[in-house]
């Protein structure tokens, strides 16, 4: 079902991150008191007065400047392109700005239905300075406090009554192309990794548009970006995350919220995609993300990214680093890709597919007992039994030993090893329990 979209853009630094977590009533956004903090477009579903509808955010639009400043504002374009109502945001605090008038300029040529937010209107003084506005000619301004919620309700009404009417065909909705909401039916799949490695570009690629900004400098990503794509297997969220920086790096604010975010994506995915810097090879900070990945239960995909910057007698160097470094993700596979070109990317889906597979993967009892019992008939354990064995869950298969005596760590890691290839679970993770009777 499509939901509204709802645009929030305007020059740099105005607060429109903090607006989308008013709106949304969660924090959703990184906000943080310095210029540029967004870059990537982020939506949240908003619900108000029984209307339910998309919030964009967006970063700031400037007429011109750097390459990532041309970057981040091509992707505001891209969100008024698509959106059915604008919310142009301006700074009560400090006035109406050259950058304003610029901005409003653009907005006008959208020919987009717009709402004019004087945010920061935090006492009477500013809402009389909200009227200063008028002159963009974008209509009045509404003005609202996203710090403290002063006038929020008043926008939303506002926003509720601007928004289109639902489509009304035979008591059926209009359905558009879109992304679909959060649903338990999804794979969720995080693409994390460390700074400038690559993961935007390959999220891109993955999804099919630029819905991250990309460029060389480190941390351009500071939102997890998500984007569900429908396959042939069924729907699937590609979560593009911040770059996860050694923590003596990680600065207090914007580099702290960008880390947590990112570790909650990890968290919450089904599947993760490591990349990893060719160029470089497997480092110390990529050895904690697969210990990180390992701990959060989710089988990997690795990605050795600008595999085509490596050297030919470099190359079996790096693989052997990623032997090294990343012992805790097992067998998982080792793709070379190239993401600005594409190439060796349509391998990628493939091992996700194999890997969910394996992840979901259910061993019938009498199937599980009978290796059980093959196994300790080739290797006995030097102390204890293993009486029965039941699968207790899936994502990752969870095996639970019942056993009389005690069973040393080196035997259960047989034993996992074992039901690996008993049952050819591949790279899934395996959780083997013990319960002595």
């Amino acid at each position: 079902m499509s939901r509204p979209q709802v645009a929030i853009v305007g020059r740099p630094n105005v607060g429109k991150s903090s607006l989308v977590n008013r709106l949304a009533a969660r924090r959703v956004a990184v906000v943080e008191h310095q210029r540029g903090v967004t870059r990537d477009r982020t939506s949240v579903e908003v619900e108000w007065a029984g209307r339910s509808f998309d919030v964009v955010d967006t970063g700031g639009w400037l007429e011109a400047g750097d390459a990532l400043e041309e970057k981040v504002s091509r992707q505001a374009e891209a969100a008024v392109a698509a959106a059915d109502l604008v919310l142009f945001v301006v700074d009560a605090e400090t006035g109406p700005v050259e950058e304003d008038a610029r901005a409003a300029r653009w907005i006008r040529r959208s020919h987009r239905p717009v709402l004019l937010v004087a945010n920061k209107a935090d006492d009477a003084a500013r809402e009389a300075t909200a009227w200063e506005f008028v002159g963009l000619g974008l209509g009045d301004p509404y003005a609202v406090s996203a710090l403290h919620g002063r006038g929020a309700g008043e926008l939303l009404d506002a926003i509720v009554a601007r928004l289109p009417e639902p489509a009304d065909d035979g008591g059926r909705a209009e359905v558009r192309p879109e992304a679909p909401a959060a649903t338990g039916d999804e794979l969720r799949v995080a693409i994390v990794g460390r700074p400038n490695v690559g993961k935007s570009t390959l999220f891109n690629r993955l999804i099919g548009e630029e819905r991250s900004v990309v460029h060389d400098l480190p941390g351009t990503t500071r939102d997890a970006v998500d984007t569900v794509v429908e396959t042939e297997d069924g729907p699937v969220r590609f979560i593009d995350t911040a770059g996860l920086r050694r923590r003596a790096r990680t600065e207090a604010g914007v580099d702290t919220y960008a880390t947590l975010r990112s570790l909650k994506a990890l968290d919450g995915a089904d599947l993760a995609i490591l990349v990893i810097d060719a160029t470089v090879g497997a480092t110390g900070q990529d050895q904690r993300l697969a210990e990180r990945i390992a701990g959060a239960g989710c089988p990997a995909v690795v990605v050795l990214n600008k595999w085509e910057l490596v050297s030919t007698e470099a190359r079996p160097a790096v693989l052997a680093s990623v032997g090294e470094r990343l012992a805790f993700l097992g067998d998982a596979p080792v793709l070379k890709t190239t993401a600005t070109t594409g190439r060796g990317v349509h391998r990628l889906w493939p091992a996700l597919v194999t890997a969910a597979e394996d992840y979901a993967k259910r061993v019938p009892t009498g199937a599980l007992n009978r290796a059980i019992r093959d196994l300790q008939q080739r290797q006995p354990a030097p102390t204890g039994k293993i009486r029965y064995a039941v699968q207790g869950a899936s994502e990752p298969p969870t095996f639970t030993l019942f056993v009389a005596g005690r069973l040393p760590a080196t035997y259960l890691r047989y034993v996992e090893r074992s039901l690996r290839e008993r049952f050819e679970l591949g790279t899934s993770p395996i959780r083997v329990r013990v319960r002595t009777e």
